[in-house]
């Protein structure tokens, strides 16, 4: 049924995994859709909570490049509809009715690092890397900012979305990205052994907990969402995003316009 993840179903719990390991699991258009129909799927069935993992050494490294290349050629009203199709996929992910737990087997980067510090827990293995790098592109990373700022802060969040630097899991666990830090070879284990303290609790509770977490936020966040959607498209439409993605295609060091539009 699914090209770019799995979807198993185990007793109470749920296990997603992004299955694109030759592209390091890099986001498409066909993972944004079925990752929206996976979760209509957790949501409608006797399930409690869900894991979402990455195969091979990656969680996810953010946009496919040949998505990114198709960007390039798009019009504006393109653009705007691409940009609200991934606004709509990160919504979901921070508005989920049920628990999800991400196991961040590896590099969670640009939307990768939004779909993994989105969960509500979030555990990683040592090795792990976090970052939001769109700047070093040209690209803007207006949707996640969002969440971002409302996770960690304003100060830590201009840190990581202007400099587009990575941080470790140690780094990142310190900020408040993470849950916790576990060991490569207990990371599934750790997340079944959390799932298992979930389902153990009241469904109703948690359901309802959920849902006091989101709706004290929910209308400020979809008004920023709007902001964030149309800055998003807007920047696609700059000489800095056509030769950040160029260059970065290329395998080259970007040469920067003077005022980048």
């Amino acid at each position: 049924m699914y090209e770019t993840l799995t979807l198993e179903f185990r007793g109470q719990l749920a296990t997603l995994t992004l299955n694109r390991p030759d592209k390091r699991n890099a986001i498409s258009g066909r993972m944004i859709s079925e990752l929206q129909s996976a979760l209509d799927e957790i949501e409608h069935r006797h399930t409690r909570v869900a894991i979402v993992t990455g195969s091979g050494k990656s969680f996810c490294a953010g946009m496919d490049l040949e998505m990114l290349s198709a960007i390039a050629t798009q019009s504006a009203a393109e653009n705007m509809e691409d940009s609200r199709r991934m606004a709509k996929m990160f919504r979901r992910v921070w508005s989920f009715s049920k628990p999800l737990i991400a196991a961040v087997n590896g590099a969670a980067l640009a939307g990768g690092c939004g779909i993994a510090t989105l969960c509500d827990f979030t555990l990683a293995v040592p090795e792990a890397k976090f970052g939001y790098t769109e700047v070093k592109i040209g690209f803007l990373p207006a949707i996640v900012s969002v969440f971002l700022t409302r996770q960690i802060g304003d100060k830590h969040a201009r840190d990581l979305l202007l400099t587009g630097r990575l941080v470790t899991a140690e780094e990142a666990a310190k900020l408040g990205l993470i849950s916790e830090i576990v060991p490569a070879e207990r990371l599934m284990e750790r997340a079944g052994e959390l799932a298992d303290t979930l389902i153990a609790a009241s469904p109703v509770s948690l359901t309802r907990a959920k849902r006091l977490l989101t709706s004290a936020a929910q209308a400020s966040v979809d008004a920023d969402l709007e902001r964030a959607i149309l800055e998003n498209a807007r920047i696609r439409c700059t000489a800095d995003f056509r030769e950040g993605l160029a260059s970065f295609l290329e395998k080259r060091k970007p040469v920067w316009s003077e005022d980048g539009e």
